[in-house]
């Protein structure tokens, strides 16, 4: 296998643990900020390549052909971490568009190249996703909705790349009387009885 085919497979192997993790569903946005720079074993924003940039959206594409979530993929700083999508995604979650057009240089080789391949893409400032990875230490959990729940992947770098990711799930509210969930409520679905006020 190749240096690029192991990159491929690999991701493929960690998106599937994380949606598998984190119950990743159809509709659901996976946000993925990657530094090819960092994969090829570079100093973050000196030396990436659409070329890996093609086999980490390889990778998640293998995943998302089953699952059918919205792939969002960051850019770098220098567009402000915006986020490239589908414009199906944006709509659906009611995301403003903004106007920029991500190269490798303004947005990095990673968004660049989702630009160029996802349907009908198009960019915009923030999101709320339910789950994320990072390839590359570039964060992304200001793109994440709260809360994160960290998970760790059998692989522990793409290339040279560190990761991490996580998936989000509901804040749990209340106290120690609180009950999180229908079957450990103690009711029948159908009644209730008591109240607190």
């Amino acid at each position: 296998m190749s240096n690029h085919e192991v990159i491929a497979s690999d991701v493929e192997t960690i998106v599937r643990e994380l949606a598998s993790a984190g119950g990743l569903k159809a509709g659901q946005l996976l946000v993925i900020g990657t530094s090819t720079s960092e994969v090829l074993g570079h100093r973050i924003g000196t030396s990436g390549t659409v070329e890996t940039a093609a086999q980490i959206y390889a990778g998640v594409e293998a995943v998302r052909k089953e699952i059918g979530f919205y792939p969002v993929y960051q850019c770098c700083e220098h567009l402000n971490r915006a986020l490239v999508l589908p414009r199906e995604a944006a709509e659906k979650y009611g995301l403003e568009e903004v106007a920029a057009v991500p190269v490798p240089k303004a947005g990095g080789s990673m968004a660049a190249y989702a630009y160029r391949h996802l349907p009908d893409a198009c960019l915009v400032e923030t999101v709320e996703a339910h789950a994320g990875i990072d390839i590359g230490d570039t964060f992304i959990g200001m793109h994440l909705r709260r809360v994160a729940v960290p998970v760790r992947p059998s692989i522990r770098s793409i290339g040279a790349a560190h990761v991490t990711m996580a998936f989000t799930r509901p804040k749990l509210i209340g106290g120690t009387r609180a009950v999180y969930t229908l079957e450990d409520s103690g009711l029948a679905s159908e009644q209730t009885s008591g109240t607190c006020e």
